[in-house]
């Protein structure tokens, strides 16, 4: 299927202002460019009832969060830990602050939104590590943070969508904290790549193409033996029975897409309950365009009605 006219023209407009593609840059320009594109949106900010930026005790160094809280809400509340995407390299809390918010309004749930160590200045498990102390530091301080502990869900977007299930599997082996939910939006399954996807979807369709991949394995990973490790690459896990369930969005267009479908097929496989959207006509980090993108609205929507389902 062909992109969708309202998301062609989004990329027309962000074609105009003459960027450099990532892989033409270092990873600090590269945020920097992240932050600055997200900025030139200047949308109306998603009301929420709070925002509070914090730091965290974290393995190596205090980790930065960011926890909205619904506007109304009383009594204790069910939370999300959300990831970031970003290839593990590039975006923050203030490049998804819009998708927190979102997500907290609609679900009427608290959202810790997570400011995790990223390569190559901290390389693969530095992210790992920092993902799971944050949603267990959530866990640990439910009472002072007025957070129902058995209603807790971990979720993000590529980058962020790896780290949750990945912190789904830690939580499972070594009793952690029991979560509630994953929301897992074309998460990165295996550095490896190689799949169809990635070939039909290599240029040409958004931000993401197949050399962005291996720029980020090149910045995030310590070398190339980490690939096979399944906590850089969780479709390489021995099995994923026992997790929670989750809701898996995919993008049509995008050099992702197979290995999301085939996560999906993985947790069903394991007797996950899951849950799979995909959207036509669209290109990874699609979920983030919200309010311009109607799909992207929708995307938000869906994720939101099924966290509120399971944790409000």
């Amino acid at each position: 299927m062909a992109l969708k006219p309202q998301l062609v023209a989004l990329l027309e407009q962000a074609k105009a202002l003459g960027l450099p593609p990532i892989v033409e840059l270092t990873p600090v320009q590269a945020r920097e460019q992240m932050e600055m594109t997200v900025k030139a949106r200047d949308l109306p900010e998603v009301p929420v009832g709070s925002v509070e930026d914090r730091t965290i005790p974290g393995p190596a160094a205090d980790i930065p969060v960011r926890l909205y809280r619904p506007a109304g809400a009383a009594g204790p509340l069910g939370a999300l830990v959300y990831f970031h995407g970003g290839g593990h390299v590039i975006g923050s809390l203030d490049t998804h602050d819009a998708v927190a918010r979102a997500l907290c309004r609609d679900a009427g749930i608290l959202v810790c939104s997570v400011d995790y160590r990223m390569g190559p200045e901290h390389p693969f498990p530095a992210a790992v590590e920092d993902a799971f102390a944050a949603t267990a530091w959530l866990h640990d301080n439910a009472g002072e943070l007025g957070v129902k502990p058995e209603h807790i869900a971990v979720g993000g977007d590529s980058a962020g969508g790896n780290l949750a299930l990945v912190v789904s599997l830690l939580a499972r082996d070594t009793d952690g904290p029991p979560l509630a939910y994953q929301l897992l939006v074309y998460p990165v399954m295996d550095y490896a790549g190689g799949t169809d996807s990635y070939s039909r979807y290599a240029t040409g369709f958004g931000p993401l193409e197949a050399d962005t991949m291996a720029w980020f394995r090149g910045h995030y990973l310590a070398g190339a033996d980490d690939i096979a490790d399944w906590r850089a690459s969780p479709a390489r896990a021995g099995s994923f029975a026992d997790l929670p369930p989750a809701l898996v969005l995919t993008a049509e267009c995008d050099v992702l897409h197979d290995e999301g479908v085939a996560a999906v097929a993985r947790l069903q496989a394991d007797g996950v309950a899951v849950e799979h959207v995909e959207f036509d006509g669209m290109i990874h980090a699609f979920f983030s365009m919200a309010p311009m993108l109607d799909d992207a609205v929708a995307a938000q929507a869906l994720a939101a009605k099924r966290l509120k389902a399971v944790l409000a």
